[in-house]
């Protein structure tokens, strides 16, 4: 990526908090990533990836993600990122659930995310011609067919329209829409909301991940026990001390079983029992440090859990260099649908995701690229144009694909006629989200948080919360509309996955 300061290359970064307060900074198991050849190879890293995608991985996207993966962490650690290693001075290597080896590298045991950042962060300070803080984007300007830039509120409230030629959404997942998780505040599905205004395609928003193993305490964002703690030997214990679930298998598994079994013993979180891991303190001091600050002894003491929103694996639809269904408007990490993640993401392939698909956008536009190709997600989405090269908005789903694209019918949302108190109105979304929309649903829930979404929608003024109430719209009706069970998307009135919904649901 050239500097900024290069003629022809000017870049701006708008975000609504401070630089440092991304979703990246509480990533915590790590980068998952090969290496080091035999035993493990990308081929399998590939299986790894299409088995906990649960038949919706696009099986190219994958590729790109496992074979550039490793090129990309080398690439972070010339930038400074500092990873764990052995006295040797060989990157630490971890297994985390449905990893058929140990690929994932760390940082401070469990604090990688931050020092991803860290190190991202001081790399833009030196390039970026411009880092726009406290500035909150409202919506995409679209003209002539092109997004043009957004309008967004400066740090005094004023509206203000920042103009590109090109513009990026990387601003993260919606993890907020529940009242349980592990996201920070900052994650209100902004980008996904606007997307969806401007008529951009989105697939995939029904597979909310949610991990297994949050500790259960009033602290928000609930602190997350890494994977890695179950990848070291770490067990998972009921409400009268049994083991139930295999520890190592892919989350959506992992949170429905502890779903399941906390439903059947009327308790709200159970236990991860880590006492039998050695040296706990010098291995994991983030997760150490968390757990002794509210009483408890890891080396002694079971730690409670219970699952929380964690990862959503699908978003703005794009191709395998980051184009969306509207010229000039370009997406990446977990706010874009590439296609790698399916039906539900296998663990530490995030962060993995970022670093692969952010270089190819930058690199896609610098060779002037211009509109979405047929890869990738896309693959389930092209763009028709009339005769004589004028190019419409008008969208055709493909049935020659790999994953055939089905439209989703997505309603608008109601206009807010109202002006409700926010923080009440985000509270009554994110509990009503979590009841209905959680990790066991089904038809009856589904509909009565329609309504309520709608509900709040109507009395939503607040960007934040009508942002919300957008992505929730979106989620709901996508899970309405998926009569089976698949990866992170579970029915109790459909609880088998059926062949009918191998398809790609995509709202435009």
């Amino acid at each position: 990526m050239r500097a900024a300061t290069e003629p022809g290359f000017g870049l701006g970064v708008l975000t609504k908090a401070e630089l440092v307060q991304s979703a990246t900074r509480w990533a915590q198991g790590g980068v998952a990533a090969v290496l080091a050849e035999d035993p493990d190879s990308t081929d399998l890293h590939l299986a790894d990836t299409l088995r906990a995608g649960a038949g919706l991985c696009d099986v190219d996207a994958v590729r790109v993600l496992v074979d550039e993966g490793p090129g990309r962490v080398n690439e972070l650690i010339a930038l400074g990122a500092m990873f764990d290693r052995d006295p040797d001075g060989a990157l630490q290597l971890a297994r985390e659930g449905g990893h058929s080896h140990a690929r994932v590298v760390h940082a401070g045991g469990a604090a990688t995310g931050a020092e991803i950042e860290r190190a991202l962060v001081d790399a833009v300070r030196l390039t970026a011609a411009a880092v726009l803080e406290h500035w909150f984007a409202l919506d995409l300007i679209v003209e002539g067919g092109r997004c043009r830039g957004v309008v967004a509120l400066d740090p005094s409230g004023a509206r203000q329209e920042v103009r590109a030629a090109h513009t990026l959404l990387a601003s993260g997942g919606a993890g907020q829409l529940f009242s349980v998780t592990t996201n920070p505040g900052q994650s209100t599905g902004d980008g996904l909301a606007m997307a969806v205004r401007a008529g951009v395609a989105v697939a995939d928003v029904e597979f909310m991940q949610f991990h297994p193993t949050a500790l259960h305490h009033p602290q928000m964002p609930r602190p997350l026990l890494s994977e890695a703690l179950r990848g070291h030997g770490a067990l998972l214990r009921d409400a009268t001390g049994q083991r139930f679930v295999d520890e190592l298998a892919p989350r959506d598994v992992v949170a429905k079983a502890m779903t399941a079994r906390m439903l059947e013993q009327g308790v709200d979180h159970l236990w991860l029992d880590a006492t039998g891991l050695e040296s706990f303190d010098e291995r994991f001091p983030t997760i150490a440090a968390e757990v002794r600050a509210i009483g408890l002894d890891p080396a002694s003491d079971w730690l409670p859990i219970a699952p929380a929103a964690h990862y959503l694996s699908g978003g703005v639809v794009t191709d395998l260099c980051g184009a969306t269904t509207l010229r000039g408007l370009w997406a990446c990490g977990e706010v874009a649908c590439t296609g790698v993640h399916g039906a539900n993401r296998l663990a530490s392939n995030s962060l993995l995701e970022g670093m692969v698909f952010a270089p190819r956008v930058v690199e896609a536009i610098e060779a002037g690229r211009e509109g979405a190709q047929p890869t990738g997600a896309m693959r389930a989405v092209v763009e028709a144009e009339r005769a004589g090269g004028k190019r419409t908005r008008e969208l055709r789903l493909r049935h020659d694909s790999d994953i055939p694209g089905r439209a989703l019918a997505l309603p608008p949302l109601p206009p807010a006629t109202g002006a409700g108190d926010a923080e009440k109105l985000r509270d009554h979304l994110q509990r009503t989200m979590t009841a209905g929309a959680g990790v066991l649903r089904d038809a009856e829930s589904l509909d009565a948080t329609a309504d309520a979404v709608a509900g709040v929608a109507a009395s939503a003024t607040h960007p934040e919360v009508r942002n919300l109430a957008e992505a929730g719209w979106a989620l709901v009706h996508a899970a309405r509309a998926r009569e089976e069970s698949r990866g992170a998307h579970s029915r109790r009135d459909f609880p088998n996955t059926s062949p009918e919904f191998l398809v790609r649901l995509v709202a435009l």
